[in-house]
């Protein structure tokens, strides 16, 4: 755990590093523990320590933070290492760094362990136990627990035996400590049942659930439907609701467009698995049209719904109905959460980042022109306990009383409860009420850990402390000490033994004992105070601490000198602009034979040379130091402070920097007045850090907008004297965030805190569907679509779209509603429509305020028929035994465009239903069928489709396959050499009736790898062919030979190559 090394540390340190060895001697001494630091100050020491501090107890010395004019000794850095080592070996007992978590473990994951994780700091270190549902594991005899450090791993983790609530214990001599409790869940997804499910039968009109029936599953799983075919899946809208809670699908009024086959579709939240359920069969019956009748509301949450702070709560409420109901909320007593929100055609009423004030009676209520119906439900929000005040490390003298107290907060209240060592603490030992502890009389036998439990039935959370009782005799160090003084200034001599418990102090100067007087005061803590000191004053005062454990004196020698130390710091005021650059100095005047270090201070805090990003730097000699600022931020105005420092005085003197820079974020921004298009804000102004405020600068920012957007303004522009103003222009039922941002001369300050947020109020809306167009569908379909309107342009509640249409060269528009905002198409059918009718098409929005505008008018048509016409000219012709090419001719242009075509062959003799088809990709008009049988006869049809259907097929084509090849190889095969001549010899193959006639052979010659090498031919072996007519037998190799060598050496001249019939390899067939 290395820190940042600290420069001027590091530089002193290589000054004495010789130094330092030789002072040390043979000893061995770590230089590391000397320049290790803190993580987070470069002016203290580490500390081996992360808690909360004892309320009493040894302080730990802090790092020098002055500036000497002399190296440290390393007799110093000696000592510093010494306290250091002292405080890497000081013991306390075990506090807990991480803790375990609730964890859920995916049950078919590949990775077959499990973590709990669980750390604790504490010297000695700390050993851990585990506990499930309270009972300790016996990691031992379980192969399948082990322990990694802290962290507790399962192997073969199981539901039924590792299912639980987990602890961790950690403890060392000083103590034991619990952990907060973990759950750990097991996440899985059965496969569904695979019983075929009943069809479910309705009239057209009637209401209709369609039970989704999940398998077993762990945790929450989210539901979905598909509607015939994956990935066809059921679009929610006013009249089909999916519940996230049963996982059922409700139809609130049927139409003959719903007749389908219905699947449930349900995916786990954790290992994102999926399954699907048998379908179930929707079908209409025959018996007539369900009537009007009064909504039923089917879906809905419980009278009593209990939800954790913070999280989101979805409301569930549909009905059925028919005419299809209109679903409305409420809140009794009370409005509605404005940070609500209406899914699912008001379905669903969501509330994220629940709040306790958001706790109440619910109403949702369906209506229809037939009647209406209402359910109410209560929601509780409830807190788990979290700290307000916590128990601190103590440490007490035997005898003293302990006195702690714990708070918390919480919905139900928290009950509290106190531990010592992981085990109860019982009445007898102690004064327990409520969150608060007493002891009073402290024995050794009460040191140990505690912990105070603040509980509700939600949860529990521990907060931890150790009890240290102290008993010692009386020690000092230093001692003895030597205090210098100054001639006629106060001087204080110090006592502060380390005693338990506290010790009685006496002070004495030679023989006889002090006595207080008006220049001689002894002050409550032990202090020796010396008032206007002279030279009489020198010499020796004894201090003497005594408690029933022993006795100690400390001796301390006063020396007075006779000048003061004087400081003076330059130039005392000074004015600078952001970005500039400083330089200030301070001199000190004092006895020479002193020496003297120098601090600076910014508003009365030490400087932090390390964490200023180098702003600061200081030069430094004898007397003096230089303080240089350099690119000067609006944090580094103040007063600064120059503290010059001898063993006799310390003396201050300081200096005021002012920096011009862009103002301050202005104060709380107030949205005064809301309408749909304007929001009149007001605000305090900030700093303006030396340099008036010209202009200030409205932004906003909504769920729409990528980041602050900077808004138009009434006035435009606003003057920096101004605190109102209107941001115009805003869109309507949009929540917007204002912030204010003002600018100077110097430039532009940072923003204020942003405004609640607010939404504007509702109008018409303004923007219609954009991108209007349709096509395709099924047969006497209209099918007209469009992009969606974003939220941020719906303008209101009630949002919707107004199609509407008419056939070319007719007069009247037809409209029809579609009441979901996210829809993005609308099919109309009409059994009167003939294939690719022309219509004119516009698509419109309205809301709750009125209707919008209407997109421009476009041309649609309707969905084309099946293809009308067969292909013709189909023409077959066979390429082998085993292959025959089909080209076609398509049919004539008109409505019912084939997108493909589709090719059905069988052998003859067999039935059309027992062959094969092929399909083209796209609109090609040949295809090879391959993979046939040879010297057959096969017929063949070719049909055009599209997305409607097929088109009727072409009159069968008959094709005949050609013979299969001989199967005999040639035979009697005779290589024969004549001097340079070189032939080959072979029987000829006679052809069976099933089979080809022979035309031909094929002689395919190969050089080995053997002379390829050693004729230093270089990548792949090389292979020849020659095609011989029927009538030879015989073919002359010498030609293919040269031939072969010429073409793998690339010379133009190459002698016989007889040696070839010794290592050429060569393979044939017959060829067909």
């Amino acid at each position: 755990m290395g820190s940042p090394w600290k420069p001027l540390l590091l530089l002193s340190i290589i000054s004495g590093l010789s130094d330092f060895a030789k002072a040390v001697g043979g000893r061995q001494v770590s230089y590391a523990a000397v320049l290790r630091m803190k993580g987070d100050s470069s002016s203290s020491l580490l500390s081996s320590r992360s808690r909360h501090a004892y309320s009493r107890g040894l302080v730990t010395p802090d790092w020098p933070t002055s500036f000497s004019s002399q190296h440290p000794s390393p007799l110093n850095l000696l000592s510093y290492q010494e306290e250091y080592r002292s405080q890497e070996s000081e013991e306390f007992g075990p506090t807990f760094s991480q803790e375990p978590d609730d964890s859920i473990f995916a049950l078919d994951s590949e990775e077959k362990k499990v973590m709990m994780s669980c750390e604790a700091r504490g010297n000695p270190t700390p050993a851990y136990s585990w506990f499930i549902n309270g009972t300790k594991l016996d990691v031992e005899a379980d192969y399948r627990y082990s322990l990694m450090d802290g962290n507790l791993i399962i192997t073969n983790a199981s539901e039924t035996a590792d299912y639980g609530r987990y602890q961790c214990m950690a403890e060392n001599s000083y103590g034991m400590i619990l952990s907060r409790d973990a759950l750990l869940q097991f996440a899985y997804l059965r496969a569904f049942s695979g019983r075929t499910r009943g069809a479910v039968s309705v009239r057209e009109g009637q209401g209709v659930v369609l039970m989704c029936s999940p398998p077993p599953h762990s945790p929450e799983i989210i539901y979905s439907w598909v509607f015939n075919e994956f990935p066809s899946f059921v679009a929610e809208d006013s009249r089909r609701f999916i519940s996230q809670v049963t996982g059922n699908l409700y139809v609130s009024k049927v139409q003959p467009s719903d007749v389908g086959s219905y699947i449930c579709l349900v995916k786990n939240t954790v290992t994102n698995a999926k399954v699907l359920s048998p379908p179930t069969p929707l079908t209409l019956r025959t018996d007539g049209v369900m009537g009007e009748y009064e909504p039923k509301i089917e879906v809905h949450f419980s009278p009593s719904v209990l939800a954790a702070n913070g999280v989101t709560v979805r409301l569930e409420c549909f009905a059925l109905g028919n005419p299809v109901p209109t679903i409305t909320w409420r809140k009794m007593n009370g409005n509605i959460p404005k940070k609500a929100r209406l899914r699912k055609s008001q379905a669903v009423l969501e509330i994220p980042n629940v709040q306790l004030e958001d706790s109440g009676t619910y109403e949702c209520k369906a209506e229809n022109p037939r009647g209406g119906t209402a359910f109410k439900g209560h929601l509780q929000v409830y807190t788990l306990p979290q700290w307000s005040s916590r128990i601190n490390d103590t440490q007490l003298d035997s005898g003293e009383q302990l006195q702690w107290e714990c708070r918390a907060t919480g919905r139900p209240r928290p009950s509290y409860r106190w531990l010592r060592n992981g085990q109860h603490l019982v009445l007898s030992e102690c004064h327990m009420v409520s969150g608060e502890l007493i002891i009073h009389k402290v024995q050794q036998d009460d040191s140990g850990m505690y912990q105070c439990v603040a509980e509700n039935k939600y949860g529990a959370i521990y907060s931890s402390a150790e009890l240290k009782i102290l008993a010692s005799a009386p020690v000092f160090n230093p001692n003895p000490i030597r205090l210098i003084a100054t001639l006629g200034k106060d001087v204080s001599l110090e006592c502060k033994p380390k005693a338990s418990p506290k010790p009685r102090v006496t002070w004495r100067r030679g023989d006889r004992r002090i006595q207080p007087n008006r220049r001689i005061m002894l002050l409550r803590n032990n202090t020796l105070r010396l008032v206007n000191a002279s030279r009489s004053d020198e010499g020796n005062y004894v201090c003497r601490a005594e408690n029933q454990f022993g006795s100690a004196e400390m001796t301390a020698t006063l020396v007075v000198l006779p000048e003061a130390m004087r400081v003076d710091l330059s130039p005392s005021r000074v004015e600078v602009t952001v970005g500039e650059s400083v330089v200030l100095s301070c001199k000190a005047s004092h006895d020479p034979s002193l020496d003297v270090s120098f601090q600076w201070l910014l508003n009365q805090q030490p400087l932090d040379f390390q964490q200023e990003g180098g702003h600061f730097e200081y030069i430094q000699t004898s007397s003096t130091v230089d303080l240089m600022i350099r690119s000067i931020l609006l944090k580094h105005a103040g007063k600064y402070g120059c503290r010059a420092q001898t063993s006799a005085d310390t003396v201050f003197a300081e200096a005021e920097l002012l920096v011009r820079g862009p103002p301050g974020p202005p104060g709380v921004v107030i949205v005064e007045e809301i309408t749909d298009t304007t929001a009149t804000l007001s605000w305090s102004a900030g700093l303006d850090n030396h340099s008036p405020i010209s202009t200030y600068h409205l932004q906003a920012r909504s769920p729409f907008s990528l980041g602050w957007q900077t808004v138009r303004t009434d006035p435009d522009p606003v003057t920096g004297v101004m605190e109102s103003a209107m941001a115009v222009e805003l869109n309507p039922w949009v929540e917007y965030e204002f912030r204010v941002v003002a600018s100077n001369a110097i430039g532009t300050g940072d923003p204020s805190v942003p405004s609640r947020g607010v939404r504007t109020k509702e109008a018409v809306p303004s923007v219609a569907p954009a991108n209007v167009s349709g096509g395709n569908g099924r047969r006497h379909e209209l099918v007209i679509s469009w992009e969606p309107v974003s939220e941020e342009f719906q303008n209101g509640e009630g949002f919707g779209y107004i199609v509407a249409f008419r056939a070319n060269g007719t007069r009247g528009w037809k409209e029809k509603m579609v009441t979901s905002a996210d829809s993005t198409t609308y099919k109309y059918r009409d059994e009167t429509f003939p294939p690719l009718t022309p219509f004119e098409v516009k698509v419109g929005v309205y809301n709750n305020k009125g209707d919008g505008p209407f997109s421009g008018v476009v041309t649609v048509y309707s969905a084309e028929g099946e293809p009308r016409e067969a292909p013709s000219e189909v023409k077959t012709s066979s390429t082998s035994s085993s292959e025959i090419k089909i080209t076609w001719r398509p049919p004539n242009p008109g409505p019912g465009r084939p997108a493909g075509y589709e090719v059905s062959y069988w052998r003859e003799g067999e039935q059309e239903e027992s062959g094969k088809k092929k399909k083209t990709i796209g609109n090609e008009t040949s295809m090879m069928l391959t993979g046939l049988g040879g010297n057959s006869v096969y017929l063949i049809t070719v049909r055009g489709f599209n997305s409607i259907g097929q088109g009727p097929a072409s009159i069968p084509s008959a094709a005949k396959t050609r013979k299969d090849p001989p199967v005999q190889p040639p035979a009697n095969l005779m290589w024969i050499q004549e001097g340079n001549n070189v032939s080959l010899n072979w029987d000829p193959v006679k052809s069976q009736p099933n089979e080809s006639d022979v035309i031909g052979y094929k002689v395919r010659l190969k050089l080995s790898w053997f002379l390829a090498c050693a004729l230093g031919v270089k990548g792949q072996v090389r292979t020849l062919e020659h095609t011989v007519t029927k009538q030879d037998q015989v073919f002359p190799l010498y030609s293919l030979l040269i031939q072969a060598c010429r073409q793998l050496l690339s010379l133009k001249n190459w002698p016989p190559c007889l040696y070839f019939s010794i290592v050429t390899l060569f393979s044939y067939h017959a060829q067909t």
